[in-house]
């Protein structure tokens, strides 16, 4: 009787032990097949952006400028893509190929060409907004311009979403105000006065400085944010300043600037 209960037993332990190893080979080709989908994916648009950076070469600083952007965002997106072993670090590597192609798109614009087919949208550009008219304004003894259009005085183009946590309206930028958060992760103590100056009252900016320091417009909830921009691509910052490249959930990508171009001048207080 002992000897048929030991038998049950083993028989019991040997089928549990079946199961767990039939389902975590299951999941491990499930994770397989995913990474693979997301890689491919992402190099389909790697490789796009790769094709208009080396077909292009800019006519003027706005254009120039953006096609600079557009190459370090390639050449990012081609390291990450090979480093990426999980399907959420592909769609991050993803991402940074199609922040790459706006600012390819915004070259195009600036030199009178057609700027090509309508690309997805980033993490967190539709509730940052958009820059709808001219705007200047003095910020710490110098003067900081906004417009929906290119120019020699705004050549500097971000496609919008977010830097470091906080939403950056799509536009054109006499300096790029929002690199040194970018690069540091961090906003400095007078980006919220920036900002509300430069954007206060704005159609297209549906938030002040209360609402950029709290990372979303009025109206906005993370929830809200979240579904309307297709859920969080990497920690909720997206894009260059967010926790996706600083050792973030997911993996992380060791940090480093991977800004883009000269941003010149005296960030000051930023």
């Amino acid at each position: 009787m002992d000897g048929l209960l030991l038998v049950l037993i083993l028989v019991v332990v040997g089928a549990i032990g079946l199961l767990v190893w039939s389902a975590s080979r299951n999941s491990a080709s499930r994770n397989a097949a995913s990474l693979a989908d997301a890689k491919a994916d992402a190099r389909r648009v790697i490789d796009r952006l790769g094709g208009q950076v080396l077909s292009l070469t800019g006519t003027d600083d706005a254009s120039k400028q953006a096609l600079a952007d557009a190459s370090e965002r390639f050449t990012a997106a081609g390291a990450q893509i090979e480093q990426a072993t999980t399907a959420k670090q592909a769609m991050l590597a993803k991402e940074t190929g199609l922040e790459g192609l706006y600012y390819v798109r915004a070259a195009r614009t600036a030199m009178g060409m057609d700027p090509g087919p309508e690309i997805e949208s980033l993490t967190g550009q539709k509730s940052a907004g958009m820059v709808t008219e001219d705007r200047r304004v003095t910020f710490e003894g110098r003067e900081i311009e906004a417009s929906p259009n290119p120019s020699e005085r705004t050549p500097n183009y971000y496609p919008g979403g977010r830097v470091a946590g906080r939403p950056v309206p799509a536009g054109w930028y006499s300096e790029p105000w929002w690199k040194p958060a970018l690069i540091a992760g961090a906003w400095g103590l007078g980006s919220v006065l920036l900002f509300d100056a430069m954007f206060s009252g704005m159609h297209g900016v549906d938030y002040g400085a209360q609402g950029f320091e709290s990372g979303y417009g009025d109206g906005y909830s993370d929830g809200f944010a979240a579904g309307q921009d297709g859920g969080d691509m990497g920690g909720g910052d997206g894009g260059w300043g967010g926790d996706s490249w600083g050792g973030g959930d997911g993996g992380g990508w060791g940090g480093g600037d991977w800004g883009g171009g000269d941003f010149g001048g005296d960030f000051g207080g930023f």
